[in-house]
């Protein structure tokens, strides 16, 4: 189960993140804070940012 891509939807305060393996399956769908963002550990792979 590793994340190949992470999407993220930016906002002013809370942040939607949505992580998906090599095939295309979800892996990975979490809400967080600004602070927490920093806490937010994964293996190297593409981000994408969604404004």
């Amino acid at each position: 189960m590793t994340i190949a891509v992470i999407g993220l939807d930016l906002a002013k305060s809370v942040f939607q993140v949505h992580g998906v393996d090599e095939g295309g399956g979800t892996v990975l769908v979490k809400k967080l804070h600004r602070k927490q963002m920093l806490l937010l550990q994964a293996a190297p792979c593409l981000i994408g940012p969604r404004a």
